[in-house]
């Protein structure tokens, strides 16, 4: 997406970008918990550098 949470977060799980983003957009639009767990990971991943 915007912030590249997919693609760090692909690096550390071992799992397809694509799938990772496929998740986020379905956890967004069904679920309404994709947009603030990308928030969440983004942090995490400013703060581990």
């Amino acid at each position: 997406m915007i912030l590249g949470v997919s693609e760090w977060l692909s690096g550390k799980l071992g799992w397809n970008v694509t799938a990772i983003r496929i998740a986020f957009v379905v956890g967004v639009l069904i679920f309404g918990v994709g947009l603030g767990l990308y928030l969440i990971l983004w942090i995490v991943k400013m703060l581990s550098k």
